[in-house]
């Protein structure tokens, strides 16, 4: 009833009709294509209007890795949601690239290259690796005087890592090494743990560093190579428009994340 109404209203045929099936017309396979593009900035103009007049509600649902969301992503939810008290969050920290759809994930914040053709990824920022080691590791192993010499010393292995064995320096990536290990751990964090303690050679994003940085626990190593650079993406699903509130966290983060002052 309601695609004949239409089909009186446009003065076209929209579907095609015969005894034993109904197919689309040139026409009606037209409108179809058109149709959801159209009613998504039906609703995103509706949602605007609303929002306008009320602020973002609802449930923003986030996924990062366990370092940086608990380093960063945690802290920068907090502050937009600040600025939107009626807004609520619900912050999945997990090391492995969940499954945005099945799980209901509206936006994840990822480190490294996002290969899946269903998701869109805007990048935010990029961040450095530095190698570090415990200055009581350097006194006894001596230091590495290039990326040829790590072949020889006690590299701390970070298996979230694409290629956890191959560490690259240069801005190119040219300058690539193979490195082994007595200890292999899935998290930056712990990495940077076992550097403090002597344990060998880390080779992590900057911003986990902190402290132990600062309070010369780690120094840098090879400061003349320059580490391999990792993007930070923020992804979320393709197809339909994102929700006004999503892309407002997105921009927000866009500028927050240079507070972290380690890009």
């Amino acid at each position: 009833k309601y695609v004949a109404e239409l089909e009186t209203r446009l003065g076209v045929r929209l579907l095609q009709r015969t005894t034993r099936k109904v197919g689309l017309t040139p026409a009606g396979e037209d409108l179809l294509a058109r149709a959801p593009a159209l009613l998504d900035d039906l609703d995103d103009l509706i949602g605007g209007v609303s929002e306008g007049s009320r602020g973002f509600s609802g449930v923003i649902r986030v996924s990062a890795s366990v370092t940086f969301g608990e380093i960063y992503v945690a802290g920068m939810l907090d502050r937009f949601g600040q600025r939107h008290p009626a807004l609520a969050f619900d912050l999945r920290l997990t090391d492995r690239h969940v499954d945005l759809a099945g799980e209901g994930i509206d936006l994840a914040f990822r480190l490294g290259r996002t290969d899946t053709r269903s998701l869109k990824a805007r990048r935010l920022a990029s961040f450095s690796l530095v190698l570090v080691a415990s200055p009581d590791y350097l006194a006894r192993r001596g230091t590495p005087l290039g990326p040829g010499d790590l072949a020889g010393h006690d590299c701390i292995i970070d298996t979230n890592r694409r290629d956890p064995r191959r560490w690259s320096f240069g801005s190119d990536g040219a300058q690539a090494v193979a490195v082994q290990g007595r200890f292999q751990v899935n998290s930056a964090r712990a990495a940077v743990e076992l550097a403090v303690k002597g344990r060998g050679l880390a080779y992590v994003p900057r911003f986990v560093l902190g402290a132990a940085l600062a309070a010369g626990q780690v120094v840098p190593v090879l400061p003349d190579s320059s580490g391999e650079t990792i993007p930070l993406n923020a992804v979320y699903l393709e197809g339909r428009v994102l929700p006004r509130k999503i892309r407002a966290l997105i921009d927000f983060a866009a500028t927050d994340v240079r507070s972290l002052e380690v890009l």
